[in-house]
């Protein structure tokens, strides 16, 4: 991991989660700027809306403190926090519209998270939640030796991507049915081998029968 890089080359937080999700995907949202809103990504905006609105408020010993401000100097990675509660270590709280999914990518973007508040706060940060829109109800996150390395790894993985301006080529999975830049990403098409081969040939045919 290269030390301190400076903050203007910070990457954005939520970026961990793209790429923990699908390579293919972070690339085309922060390298290529594509983006289309699905009913899915809709609702995740419209929730994180309500939850980023920027404030505190106490309650007996407990502070919550919303759309908080992030950085890390070390990892070079930038965002804000939906919820943060004190009492007295800080908690991150992330909020997602729908169910938990089968991989880590919402782990790994709350686990940056606590990265962010130790850093910024000289602090243990032990533990997060994630609440999830169905159900409505809230997962605690244990910041494990083995999530951490994880989330570092792809913060070098991330920037190294993006300092390279590198594409990674699609890998076809289930995961595809609900992303909302199927239609530019094309997983099934670009992704093929066999399926570029066929099409290389038929522009081939196609020029030759052309002269």
């Amino acid at each position: 991991m290269q030390p301190d890089l400076q903050l203007d080359e910070s990457l954005p937080i939520s970026g961990l989660q793209h790429l923990a999700f699908c390579p293919r995907q972070w690339a085309l949202i922060h390298l290529e700027q594509a983006w289309a809103e699905n009913r899915l990504t809709a609702e995740g905006s419209l929730l994180h809306e309500r939850a980023d609105l920027p404030g505190q408020t106490r309650r007996h010993d407990l502070r919550t403190v919303r759309g908080m401000l992030l950085e890390s100097r070390r990892l070079a990675l930038s965002g804000r926090a939906d919820i943060v509660e004190f009492n007295p270590l800080p908690f991150p709280v992330e909020y997602k519209r729908g169910k938990r999914k089968p991989n880590d990518c919402d782990l790994v973007q709350l686990c940056a998270q606590a990265l962010c508040l130790e850093e910024m706060l000289q602090t243990d940060v032990p533990a997060g939640a994630i609440f999830y829109g169905e159900p409505r109800r809230r997962m605690d996150v244990t910041f494990s030796a083995q999530l951490r390395s994880r989330t570092e790894d792809l913060a070098q993985q991330m920037h190294h991507l993006y300092r390279n301006r590198i594409t990674p080529a699609p890998i076809p999975g289930p995961h595809c049915r609900n992303c909302s830049l199927n239609h530019l990403c094309l997983p099934q098409a670009t992704g093929n081998a066999a399926v570029e081969n066929r099409w290389r040939t038929a522009q081939l045919r196609s020029l030759r029968t052309e002269e």
